[in-house]
């Protein structure tokens, strides 16, 4: 698939609460294709102490509007500049990179499931799930009720499961702990998050005999398979998850 080098312009900074904004950034020509689970490798100026490219996940696309949008999470230096990116301002990105998630076939039981951050690339793939005619159920997440995000966007497509830590939003307890996963023999389940999420959801997977499909989120410096910083293990032995991946089955990985 063919990679693009290009200054986007920011049309849209929307901070969700303090730890999460969406970022989205419009093309003056028609858009590659963008398929779910890709990534972005965004540049970030005037930061003296981010020297690398920040991987971002594809969160949602507009082709009518040229418009891609990214689920940002304030993680350090980088991630904090991008956070203050006023609109009108050009943002330096090389998109789309790496694979992306196997698409179901029609009539299939499908569930997204993400945790935190991890829900950056479900909106997207729960979108081009929906125009194959299935309904996605969504069992996301989260610390607490005042970290749950885009609630009302994943609403839009499917069925909501909401999981929180602390109990104040939905079911008390881990995504795992949600009835959804045990309620329906599922044909797909598409994941991502934190790993120890993303371990226990594939170890639910296995048990029952579940196809599980994985988004890392290793460290991916280059982006491009050179720095190696981002190695998985896998029954094929040591691979780039920023060319390999970052979506892996879980049965090829040496968790």
């Amino acid at each position: 698939m063919k990679k693009r080098i290009d200054d986007l312009t920011v049309i849209e900074n929307r901070k969700l609460n303090d730890q999460f904004f969406v970022l989205k950034v419009s093309s003056e020509s028609p858009l590659p294709e963008i398929l779910p689970g890709q990534f972005i490798q965004v540049l970030v100026k005037d930061s003296p102490s981010t020297f690398l490219r920040r991987p971002i996940s594809v969160h949602d696309v507009d082709y009518s509007e040229k418009n891609i949008s990214m689920l940002v999470q304030v993680a350090g230096p980088g991630t904090e500049h991008l956070c203050r990116a006023k609109e009108g301002e050009k943002i330096n990105m090389i998109y789309p990179l790496g694979n992306s998630f196997k698409m179901p076939s029609p009539g299939q039981n499908v569930l997204l499931s993400g945790g935190g951050c991890g829900i950056a690339p479900l909106l997207y793939l729960g979108r081009r799930v929906k125009e194959l005619g299935i309904d996605p159920v969504f069992a996301l997440g989260f610390r607490s009720s005042s970290r749950v995000i885009e609630y009302d966007d994943f609403e839009k497509l499917g069925e909501v499961h909401i999981a929180t830590e602390d109990g104040s939003m939905g079911k008390m307890g881990f995504v795992t702990d949600l009835p959804v996963f045990m309620e329906k023999q599922w044909d797909m389940i598409y994941c991502c998050g934190p790993e120890m999420m993303m371990k226990a959801v594939g170890r639910l997977c296995s048990e029952r005999n579940i196809s599980c499909e994985v988004s890392l989120e290793n460290l991916m410096a280059c982006g491009f398979g050179v720095c190696l910083c981002c190695v998985v293990q896998t029954t094929a032995g040591h691979v780039c998850t920023c060319t390999d991946g970052p979506v892996f089955n879980t049965q090829v990985l040496k968790w």
